[in-house]
């Protein structure tokens, strides 16, 4: 199968303007993302999918591919089915632009859940959630599966509410990077908003209220720092970087 990783870096940022152009010690945060993922080994093609010329620029300039897209799509995975287009794939990766320390067996897993599993159309990754003070963090999503593996609901609210302890699941938090089959990301971008993914702000959502189905694997890969959506995550990510001796220039 032929698998297409695609990073959306979009130029505006309410809290972070120029984003994907920040300086992670000494590379572009897109850089980082970039170099991350493809360390998988995973991806026969990656690509950065970017509504402004200032990050094709920048892309290109290390390296990488890049395609320009329209500035007016409503998500990131809108993005990334337009700059699939030109592609021959079979597996597509929503790879978040905003992740500099990806661990890169996570984009390897995210893409084996449908090489391995024919009957699954997306797929994502979960981890069990041992932070406690993120049990009831509406910025931490939840996902329960089903006993394949399948997601039955992802939600900002503590799921599943454990009132017998005995045999219980562990909870499980939502690792943001996802994989479609193609023909399936052009249906997913298709649908119209569903009740439940507007009242938990949560665009998987259309997929299950809409009848289709998601894996959800337990990754084996760790969580080595924040994404960047904030200047104090910025900085967060410049301190574990500086302090783990990450490839610098």
């Amino acid at each position: 199968m032929r698998i297409l990783g695609v990073i959306p870096a979009r130029y505006a940022s309410t809290r972070l303007p120029a984003k994907p152009l920040a300086d992670v010690c000494g590379k572009t945060l897109v850089q980082r993302v970039y170099e991350r993922a493809s360390e998988s080994g995973v991806l026969d093609r990656l690509v950065v999918a970017t509504d402004d010329e200032r990050i094709m620029e920048a892309v290109r300039g290390f390296g990488g591919e890049a395609v320009l897209t329209s500035p007016d799509h409503p998500d990131g995975t809108s993005r990334v089915a337009e700059a699939v287009r030109p592609f021959d794939c079979d597996i597509v990766l929503n790879i978040q632009g905003d992740e500099p320390l990806l661990d890169p067996v996570m984009v390897e897993e995210a893409a084996n859940l449908l090489v391995e599993d024919e009957t699954a159309l997306s797929a994502t990754l979960c981890s069990p959630l041992s932070n406690q003070a993120l049990l009831d963090d509406p910025s931490a999503v939840k996902v329960v599966r089903d006993l394949r593996g399948f997601a039955l609901y992802f939600s900002r609210s503590l799921i599943p509410f454990v009132r017998v302890s005995e045999g219980a699941p562990p909870v499980y938090e939502h690792i943001g990077i996802y994989s479609f089959r193609r023909d399936f990301l052009y249906r997913f971008v298709s649908l119209p908003p569903t009740p439940l993914s507007r009242a938990e702000s949560l665009e998987q959502l259309k997929i299950l209220e809409h009848g289709y189905n998601m894996k959800v694997g337990v990754t084996c890969g760790a969580k080595l720092g924040p994404s960047v959506d904030t200047p104090e995550d910025l900085e967060e990510v410049r301190r574990i970087i500086r302090g783990a001796g990450f490839n610098t220039p």
